[in-house]
């Protein structure tokens, strides 16, 4: 019953301290119960003895003493007709018929005149609260020298003669007495009903034991009290210390644990854990993602302005199912930074692949001009140039914002690699924007026009070039409007309402990248007060991305 405990001092050899186990406590608990139980039980029954006595033996010494009363020869020599010799022998033979401790015959005041304790005789009784002066019987507890006893006490009348009182006067009182028997003695009686209890309660204590301590230890996975504690402290300093969200759901539903930064991102109330998910007032997203079972990887969800990736796992013990941990991880400042590096990463591919071109344009200029043919390498330099500066100029005109013009025309060449054409609509105006709306907008337009560029990507088809739009328009409010249109094989009508909550994509979606485009836009576009929509084109093809970008400073500005 006695394990070794982890090291918290030096109290024993080697450093280790010996505690009771699990089942060593729960069966000193037990006998501790059971003793008291017994203490108890012995007490109760010496009570119900001493009560059994009184009742018992009451009733006989009452009947003894009616009858010594009730004796012509007594009633006569107590009042006084009868010699001495004759009451004593009445005394001693009513003491030995009953077995009492004393037979007491005294005058009306209480005074002993005849009793089978000689020493009794010329003192005064121990009347009790008794009424027997008032001429009826009595019995109860008396102190019978200097011993507490059980005494019946009843009234002599006269018999009436010419020497006796009138008929009906008191002339005497009998008292039968006996002295309560030693504790014990008391106790013996009931000895060995309380041995037999006492058996029957350890025998059941030690079993009751061993069954609840393994039952315990099953449910605790064999660790002890001082373990679990220990354990609980360990993982209440590791989860206030996670950065990460963790919620732990049984297999009932119940949430059984949620970290603070857990609360925090899925916007749990601060009384969750303990209680079921279904009654909780969540998001369907995050109830979905609770309620699961399945395995989830890297799934993105977007929650109050937050790009969140979250991962769901199942738990099981013994090959049982127990339950599901789900970790949540912020990552919406790092997928600002991944799409603005993005964007410049969009830019240098442009670069490099204008470098290769010019390159190769460069490789035939020099031939041209080796071969003497100076005439058409100037038509060759005159077209390029007018390429070039056709695409920048259908940019520069309509967008005065250099860092919009500069991403414009970056996705406009990488679009061509794809053989997909990037057009601004005959409307857009765009004027020079503040920085921070600036950096704002060009994530966002370069999310769309990604993501347009890739649902549009191998869908050209001879005579109808894959296409894609962008429309870019400030209103009197200062709202910075970017709507985007291609051609590809648009959203799924039923999910438009999920598009941007979960990251759509019709490819593999992961945590690098794939699935969060869309999700950042709505971040970008809700922490400015704004919002992102998506609906079909007017010839039921493609999509149309609508966002809005408020102007002022952001919320994580």
């Amino acid at each position: 019953m006695w394990s070794p405990a982890r090291p918290r001092g030096s109290s024993g050899p080697g450093g280790r301290r010996w505690h009771l186990s699990l089942a060593g406590q729960f069966l000193a608990l037990q006998l501790l119960v059971l003793l008291v139980v017994v203490l108890v039980s012995g007490v109760v029954s010496v009570r119900q003895a001493e009560a059994t006595f009184r009742d018992d033996r009451g009733a006989r010494l009452r009947s003894a003493a009616e009858g010594l009363a009730g004796t012509d020869a007594v009633q006569a020599g107590l009042a006084g007709s009868a010699k001495r010799d004759t009451l004593e022998f009445y005394a001693q033979q009513r003491a030995g018929d009953v077995g009492a401790s004393a037979v007491h015959l005294a005058d009306p005041s209480g005074r002993v005149l005849v009793s089978t304790d000689p020493t009794r005789e010329g003192q005064r009784l121990d009347l009790g609260p008794g009424d027997v002066l008032e001429r009826r019987s009595w019995t109860g507890d008396v102190d019978e020298a200097g011993e507490r006893a059980i005494a019946a006490q009843v009234p002599v009348l006269s018999i009436g003669s010419e020497t006796d009182p009138p008929v009906g006067d008191l002339v005497g009182i009998v008292v039968v007495a006996e002295d309560y028997p030693p504790w014990p003695e008391r106790l013996r009686g009931t000895l060995g009903d309380l041995v037999t209890y006492l058996a029957l309660g350890l025998t059941l204590g030690v079993a009751g034991s061993f069954l609840l301590s393994r039952l315990i230890k099953r449910r605790t996975r064999g660790l002890e009290p001082s373990e679990i504690a220990a354990l609980a402290d360990q993982r209440e300093a590791l989860l206030t210390s996670l950065r990460e969200g963790v919620v732990a759901v049984g297999e009932s539903g119940v949430l059984t644990l949620v970290s603070d930064s857990a609360r925090e991102l899925l916007g749990l109330p601060t009384d969750a854990g303990g209680r079921r998910v279904a009654d909780l007032d969540l998001e369907p997203a995050v109830r979905d993602l609770l309620t699961g079972t399945g395995e989830v990887h890297d799934q993105v969800l977007v929650m109050a302005g937050r790009v969140l990736v979250t991962n769901r796992s199942r738990v099981r013990h013994g090959g049982r199912a127990t339950g599901t941990v789900t970790t949540v991880r912020d990552r919406t400042e790092l997928l600002a930074l991944q799409s603005e590096l993005s964007a410049r990463q969009s830019v240098t591919e442009t670069l490099r692949a204008q470098t290769h071109e010019f390159s190769n344009q460069l490789h035939t200029i020099s031939g041209l001009l080796q071969l003497g043919e100076h005439d058409e390498a100037a038509r060759l330099i005159s077209t390029l140039s007018r390429r070039r500066a056709a695409i920048s100029d259908a940019v520069t005109s309509r967008v005065e914002d250099p860092a919009v013009a500069a991403l414009l025309i970056a996705k406009t060449s990488s679009a061509a690699e794809r053989r997909t054409r990037l057009d601004l609509t005959d409307d857009t105006r765009l004027p020079r924007l503040d920085h921070e709306l600036s950096a704002d907008l060009g994530t966002v337009l370069g999310n769309l026009v990604d993501n347009a560029v890739e649902a549009v990507a191998g869908t050209s088809r001879e005579g109808r070039p894959a296409c894609v739009d962008v429309r870019l328009v400030v209103e009197a409010d200062g709202t910075a409007v970017v709507q985007v249109s291609d051609t590809g094989p648009g959203v799924p009508p039923d999910q438009v309402d999920a598009v941007f909550r979960r990251g759509f994509t019709t490819k593999p979606s992961d945590a690098g990248g794939r699935g969060i485009g869309l999700a950042l836009v709505q971040v970008v576009c809700e922490r400015r007060g704004g919002s992102v929509s998506v609906h079909g084109r007017e010839d039921g093809s493609g999509a149309v991305f609508t966002a809005r970008l408020p102007a002022g400073r952001s919320e994580h500005a």
